[in-house]
C-alpha cells in the first residue's frame, strides 16, 4: 500500500481532532511505529546528494523546525526519508507557550494558523533528547538545531538567550538556525532590523568561531527570516548576512498576511499563517535574496510546499534546499518522496 493511500485513511480521523491534539497524537504514534520497524516500510527517496554550507545532504528535502520542538522524535522522523531534520525552536528555559487553543486548520485554504509561542522544555532537556537519538549517535544524517529566545526575556537582552542556546547546542548540530522571525514571541521580528540584527549576528559569529576552535569543528549558522518584508528590508538582511559571514538563510517563516483566508473559519485568528497561502510570499523573498546574494550564500526555501512541483518552483526562485512542514499535514509523508523526485536533476 502506498504512503498516500495509508495517509488518506488516517487523515479524516486526525482532522476530526483539535489541531494541536492531533499533533500530540501523531508524533508518539509515529515513534511507536518506528519502534516496531513499521516506518522502515515507507518508500524512500533515491539518494540525491547536495552539498550546502559545506554539509552533504542525502537529498534536498528537509523537515522544517516546529514539528518536533523538543527533539523527542528525531529517529522516527528520520525514517520518513528526509534529507535533513531540523528540530526546535528551543529556548534557554522551559516555557509553556501561549494559551490554548493556539493552532487552527483552514482546510479550504490548505493552511494552518499557529500562535504556539516557542513552547518547549528548555535547552538542557532538548540537548539530552538529541544526545539520546540514534540519528545523532550514529551520525546518520544532517541535524539542524533551531534556537530562539524566551518570551519573558526583554528584547534588548535577546542576544544573551541566543548565545546561551548556541553554546549548548553547538557540539551536537550539523548546523544551527537562528530563529528571529516567529510572529508569536512579542517583538521578536524587531531583531530583523538594522542595529539589532548587526549586534546579534556579530555576537553569534564571534561565538561560532570561538566554539569551532574549542570543539575543533565548524558548525554553520543559518538565519531564519519572515516573509513579511519589502525589498529594502530584504536587501538590508542580505547585506548583514554577507557582512557577518553567516553561512545560510532560511526563507521563510509564517506570514501575518490574511488576504488568502479572509472570511474563512479561523481566518482571523492571531498567529502565523503557513501552508499554501505563504507560498508566493516566501518565493518573493527567495527571489529578492537571490538577487542580492547571488551564489555567495545558500538559501533554504520553505513555505507552502504542498506538492513536488512547488518544491521545484522554490529551486527556480533561487533555493538550494527545501523544507516541509504544513504540507505534511495535508499531504502526509508521501510529500517527501514527491518533492525529492521532482527535484532530481534540479
Amino acid at each position: 500500500m502506498s504512503n498516500k493511500f495509508l495517509y488518506s485513511l488516517a487523515r479524516p480521523m486526525l482532522f476530526s481532532m483539535d489541531a494541536e491534539a492531533a499533533h500530540h497524537f501523531t508524533l508518539p504514534a509515529l515513534k511507536r511505529a518506528a519502534a516496531l520497524g513499521l516506518t522502515k516500510l515507507v518508500a524512500q527517496p533515491k539518494a540525491d546528494p547536495r552539498t550546502v554550507m559545506g554539509i552533504t545532504f542525502k537529498n534536498p528535502v528537509g523537515l522544517a523546525a516546529g514539528l518536533d520542538k523538543d527533539g523527542a522524535y528525531i529517529d522516527a522522523l528520520a525514517d520518513l526519508g528526509f534529507g535533513s531534520i531540523e528540530v526546535g525552536t528551543v529556548t534557554p528555559r522551559a516555557q509553556p507557550g501561549n494559551a490554548k487553543p493556539r493552532m487552527f486548520r483552514l482546510p479550504e485554504a490548505h493552511a494552518i494558523i499557529n500562535r504556539m509561542g516557542f513552547n518547549n522544555g528548555g535547552v538542557d532537556a532538548f540537548v539530552a533528547n538529541v544526545q539520546a537519538s540514534r540519528f545523532y549517535q550514529n551520525k546518520e544524517g544532517v541535524l539542524g538545531l533551531n534556537i530562539g529566545k524566551n518570551a519573558d526575556t526583554p528584547i534588548e537582552r535577546a542576544t544573551d538567550d541566543y548565545l546561551h542556546c548556541l553554546e549548548k547546542v553547538y557540539p551536537y548540530a550539523s548546523y544551527v538556525t537562528v530563529n528571529i522571525s516567529s510572529p508569536n514571541t512579542k517583538n521578536l521580528r524587531q531583531l530583523q532590523g538594522g542595529s539589532e540584527l548587526d549586534g546579534l549576528l556579530s555576537t553569534l559569529k564571534e561565538a561560532q568561531l570561538r566554539l569551532a576552535d574549542q570543539h575543533k569543528r565548524y558548525v554553520p549558522l543559518a538565519l531564519k527570516i519572515a516573509p513579511d518584508m519589502d525589498g529594502d528590508q530584504v536587501k538590508n538582511i542580505a547585506d548583514a548576512l554577507l557582512r557577518h559571514k553567516i553561512d545560510g538563510v532560511i526563507a521563510t517563516n509564517t506570514t501575518l498576511n490574511r488576504d488568502a483566508v479572509t472570511g474563512m473559519l479561523h481566518g482571523a485568528e492571531a498567529g502565523g499563517l503557513s501552508g499554501a497561502p505563504v507560498f508566493q510570499f516566501s518565493n518573493t523573498v527567495i527571489r529578492l535574496l537571490k538577487a542580492e546574494l547571488g551564489d555567495a550564500l545558500p538559501i533554504i526555501g520553505v513555505g507552502g510546499i504542498m506538492q513536488g512541483l512547488d518544491a521545484r518552483v522554490k529551486m527556480e526562485c533561487g533555493a538550494q534546499l527545501v523544507q516541509l512542514y504544513s504540507g505534511l499535514i495535508y499531504a502526509g509523508p508521501a510529500l517527501i518522496k514527491d518533492c525529492a523526485d521532482a527535484l532530481r536533476g534540479h
